[in-house]
């Protein structure tokens, strides 16, 4: 796999965490039954911050990846 394949791979990681969080309220939500918007982002919160530091982390390693794969391509040009 190349620099730019891993760095799209990491970005798609990113992307299913982000969405896992709010998947898993939404899945929460739907089992007890709430409409209020306060008790989505009160659960919103409950779920914590560890799925956005880690899609945080992947976002920035498939950036820095698809950034060394496009150096390298461009060095074996010249």
């Amino acid at each position: 796999m190349t620099k730019r394949g891993a760095g799209v791979t990491f970005i798609a990681i990113s992307a299913f965490l982000i969405s896992i969080k709010y998947l898993s309220v939404a899945i929460f939500g739907s089992a007890i039954g709430i409409g209020n918007g306060s008790i989505i982002g009160d659960m919103v919160s409950e779920v914590g911050y560890t799925l956005n530091i880690f899609s945080l982390f992947t976002l920035i390693t498939g950036i820095a990846y698809i950034v060394w794969g496009e150096l390298e391509e461009k060095s074996k040009s010249y």
